[in-house]
Order: C-alpha cells, then sequence, then structure tokens
C-alpha cells in the first residue's frame, strides 16, 4: 500500500487545486530554479589552483588504511548472518537499510569516478565490500541530490530488478530514473512524505545545491529523509552545510529520532564548502539539534579529491566532537565499509 501526504510541520508547498502558483509557491521556490530556505548562497570553485588539487588527488589516491573496508568474503558472511534490522555501509552516502523486512539503499554511487566521463574526476578508492550482485533485492531506493557521488547513471543504470524498485526522489529527478527504466518514481517536495509497504519517508530540507552540468544548476531538489518504521526512525542526511534553523525545526517536530546518518567529510576550504558541507564537529550538532541517539558517520573515506582536508582525518574529528557533546562512544558509529551492524536502540 502506496499513499502520498503532505507534512504540516515543514516547509510544505502551498496549494490551489493541487496546483503551486508564482503566488503562493514556497520560500525555496524560485520562479525557475530552487534554493535553500532560509535563504543560503552556495560558491561555485573558482581558481586554478582549487582544480589542479582536484586532479591531483584524482591521480595520486591516499593509501587505504588496515580495518579500513572489510574483505568480501567478511562483508558477505557478515551480512548475511546479522538479522532483522539493519544497516550495511557500502561507502561514501551509500547505505542499505533493512526496516521491517525492507531494504532501502541510500545514494547509490559504485563507479569508478564521481564524475559526467568515466574516465576522469573525483575516484572512488574502496568498492562496496558487498557486491552489488549480492545484495538482497531492493526494494527502495532513494536519493539526497543529483551530485555524481551521490546519483550515478551507472549504478542506476545496472540495476536488475528495476521494475520492483519504488524510486523515492526531489522534485524534479523522475525523468532520471523513468529514462532508465523505472517505472514507479515518486517526486516529494520538502514536507511531503509517502508510505510504501508500512514504512514511511518524508522528504525534508538540507542546506546544499543541485545539478550535473554547468547549465542546470539548482533546477532539481535536494533534501533530507526521515524513514519510519513502526518501531524505529532515521534521518538520513547525504549532504548539507549547517543551519542551525532547519534542523532544530526538525528535532522540534520529530522530537527524537532512534539514528542519525549524517555527512562528516568534504569540508576544506571552509571559504568554499561551509555553505553546503559541514565539519564533524558541525555533523555532531545536527545530531544533536535532530535530537538523535546515534550517530552514523558517512561521506568520508571512499572518494578522492572532493576536498582538501587531509583523507582519513574526518572520523577522528567526528568521535572527539561526539563525546564533547554527550554522545558515547558506543552511540558514535564509524563503521567500516562492507560492515553490516543490527539496529539496535
Amino acid at each position: 500500500m502506496i499513499f502520498i501526504v503532505a507534512l504540516s510541520c515543514s516547509d510544505n508547498s502551498s496549494q490551489n487545486n493541487g496546483q503551486t502558483t508564482l503566488e503562493n509557491r514556497p520560500e525555496h521556490h524560485t520562479t525557475s530554479a530552487f534554493r535553500n530556505h532560509p535563504f543560503i548562497e552556495t560558491a561555485t570553485p573558482k581558481g586554478v589552483l582549487f582544480f589542479l588539487r582536484r586532479f591531483w588527488g584524482s591521480i595520486f589516491i591516499p593509501d587505504v588504511p588496515d580495518g579500513h573496508k572489510l574483505s568480501a568474503s567478511e562483508s558477505i558472511r557478515l551480512f548475511n548472518s546479522i538479522k532483522g534490522d539493519r544497516v550495511t555501509w557500502l561507502g561514501h552516502a551509500g547505505f542499505l537499510v533493512s526496516l521491517s523486512g525492507r531494504n532501502i539503499l541510500t545514494d547509490p554511487f559504485f563507479s569508478e569516478f564521481a564524475s559526467p566521463v568515466s574516465w576522469a574526476g573525483p575516484r572512488r578508492i574502496v568498492d562496496t565490500g558487498v557486491p552489488v550482485d549480492q545484495l538482497h533485492p531492493i526494494d527502495v531506493v532513494i536519493i539526497s541530490h543529483d551530485h555524481y557521488d551521490h546519483l550515478d547513471d551507472e549504478t542506476v543504470s545496472n540495476f536488475k530488478n528495476k521494475e520492483h524498485i519504488h524510486v523515492v526522489v526531489p522534485l524534479g529527478l523522475r525523468t532520471f530514473f523513468t529514462e532508465r527504466g523505472y517505472r514507479n518514481v515518486t517526486e516529494l517536495d520538502w514536507g511531503e512524505s509517502i508510505s510504501i509497504d508500512g514504512i514511511r519517508f518524508s522528504s525534508l530540507p538540507a542546506v546544499h545545491d543541485s545539478g550535473r552540468a554547468i547549465n542546470n544548476k539548482n533546477q532539481t531538489l535536494w533534501a533530507s529523509w526521515v524513514i519510519e518504521s513502526q518501531e524505529k526512525r532515521i534521518i538520513f542526511i547525504g549532504d548539507t552545510g549547517y543551519s542551525k534553523t532547519v534542523f532544530k525545526r526538525i528535532g522540534n517536530t520529530y522530537n527524537s529520532f532512534d539514528f542519525a546518518i549524517l555527512p562528516i567529510g568534504a569540508y576544506e576550504p571552509r571559504e568554499l564548502m561551509w555553505m553546503s558541507h559541514v565539519t564533524p564537529e558541525e555533523a555532531v550538532t545536527i545530531g544533536r539539534d535532530v535530537r538523535a541517539k546515534k550517530l552514523i558517520a558517512s561521506h568520508w573515506g571512499t572518494v578522492s579529491s572532493l576536498s582538501d582536508e587531509p583523507f582519513w582525518e574526518p572520523p577522528e574529528r567526528f568521535s572527539k566532537a561526539g563525546q564533547k557533546k554527550g554522545f558515547s562512544e558506543k552511540s558514535l558509529w564509524v563503521m567500516k565499509v562492507g560492515e553490516t551492524r543490527l539496529l539496535t536502540r
């Protein structure tokens, strides 16, 4: 059973017989695109040195320390041995979340390059751990936004059971999936939700931007996602800058989350990244703002050359900040790529 509702507690669209007009459009809609609300302008990368550093990082990739990624055999063994509600980190912002017997995949990016071309760009340095063809059948895919490291054409195009996958996306991304053979695709604005087989997916604000080319900046929406079963509530944030207004409002609305999946990497240089990527310390603050009980680190340790900070720095800062803010060590999850954990409260 599937139904869509509008949440009264968020920045949802004003409607007039089902149509949004220019006079009553939500604050995050412009006449031709989308924007952050409260309004925060995102910066466009400038300067030769910034792009040279990105190019250099895609060629000379960092060494992967022992223990960062599980072997394929260990990943598969762990994946198959843990029953019930669970989560598997597939690297970057890709998680397989199993709730109430349904398998939910976030921000699928499994290719080598996060780029419009298949031979250059930010480079994936570790695989998913669990081979994609051995993941349990995927029931739902949710997308936070359309950047290449969160929405990968090759990955999306190659899924085997497209006719059985329900895709839930922010406004403007439905066509991306229908053109690749998906039949069940639902677009949601901020403040709208859909229930699929008893699990509710709600689209909420994030502080970010979108665009896969120079000429389509912010033509599609970006979002945070709330995933709710009868027993658990999870918030998944693919990418965001920090906003006390946005995240405290979410915390006030939902009161608490069992888990928050939060981005902790790609935050330097701050003069550029502050508007769209949080630091590890800000990620922890978001966890506090939304009143999450456990925080799961995301968006780090997978793709080289996205930013300038030392590649293996984010989890150390995340753990220190989390404990300083009152989270126990057991409530701060820094998972290995390919690792599966039971979602216990």
